[in-house]
């Protein structure tokens, strides 16, 4: 008997679930209501422009043109009042690692791969009962008979839709952009995280507020971030609101209870508590000894 070796198949991306699926025929005063959600967002412009504001940036998103808003990106979609747009709108959950090729994306991708949206479009049809028009839909029905396989056929053409996106984006870049292989992205996306705590070190962030700004699951957040630093997640913000605190004590006349508040602390005691731990001294203590050095 021949021996025959077997290839296994890496998925660069897998779309776990799909939430909406439109193909919107908006009048030319349309505005949507602002909203943000925990998944992606895949936005087409088939014809006319439509304004996009994403995060507080403003931009136009031209005939032919596709843009992605990340999870826990607030976004608003606005017509220009002049020329009624036709809208492609899919939103989906895919956890896949190289899914933050596509943060603030702008693409226009080949014809070729723009058909894609009009197979999905219709794909979704077959499985769905899609409303029309109407963009406050939360969950989309399924038909009594969904056609056999449509909903995985629209999974796959989505997978497909998105790797053809990459693949324009990185054409157009005339290949000078470094795809990222996956231990990259997770170096990347712990750097991102460890970036985002510091910003955000005075105020008080939560797991679920982690996950929705990078829009991985908690197992996933935890797991690399530990991985990558030794430290969990409240190990390691705990322990920069600590620094900022050494550095309010050296740097300002702050009381104790001004800097527990500033870095929202539930209390002064649970600060102080808190600052003992790491540093084997108290705030006031380490404030002494500092302003004699």
């Amino acid at each position: 008997m021949k021996k025959y070796f077997k290839y296994k198949i890496e998925n660069l991306l897998n779309v776990n679930k799909i939430i909406t699926v439109h193909y919107f025929e908006f009048g030319k005063n349309f505005c949507s209501e602002g909203e943000s959600h925990d998944f992606w967002e895949l936005v087409y412009c088939d014809k006319g422009d439509i304004f996009c504001i994403a995060n507080g940036r403003q931009f136009t998103l031209k005939q032919g043109e596709v843009y992605f808003h990340q999870p826990g990106e607030f976004h608003v979609l606005k017509a220009n009042g002049v020329k009624a747009p036709n809208v492609f709108i899919i939103s989906f959950d895919c956890k896949s690692d190289y899914m933050q090729f596509f943060k603030e994306k702008l693409i226009k991708p080949e014809k070729s791969a723009a058909n894609y949206v009009y197979t999905i479009t219709e794909e979704a049809r077959k499985v769905f009962d899609i409303p029309y028009s109407d963009p406050k839909v939360t969950k989309m029905n399924l038909r009594k008979n969904p056609e056999l396989g449509s909903l995985q056929i629209l999974k796959n053409v989505l997978e497909i839709f998105l790797i053809e996106l990459m693949r324009t984006e990185l054409k157009n870049a005339n290949a000078n952009t470094v795809f990222l292989d996956t231990e990259e992205y997770k170096k990347k996306f712990v750097k991102d995280l460890i970036s985002y705590l510091k910003k955000n070190v005075n105020d008080r962030i939560s797991v679920d507020d982690i996950c929705d700004q990078t829009g991985y699951s908690r197992s996933y957040v935890f797991k690399e971030f530990k991985n990558a630093t030794g430290k969990t997640l409240v190990e390691y913000f705990t322990n920069l609101k600590i620094e900022e605190a050494k550095k309010k004590l050296r740097q300002t006349d702050m009381s104790i209870s001004e800097i527990s508040e500033s870095l929202s602390f539930d209390s002064p005691n649970y600060f102080s508590k808190t600052f003992k731990k790491i540093t084997k001294t108290t705030p006031s203590a380490y404030k002494r000894i500092t302003l004699n050095l």
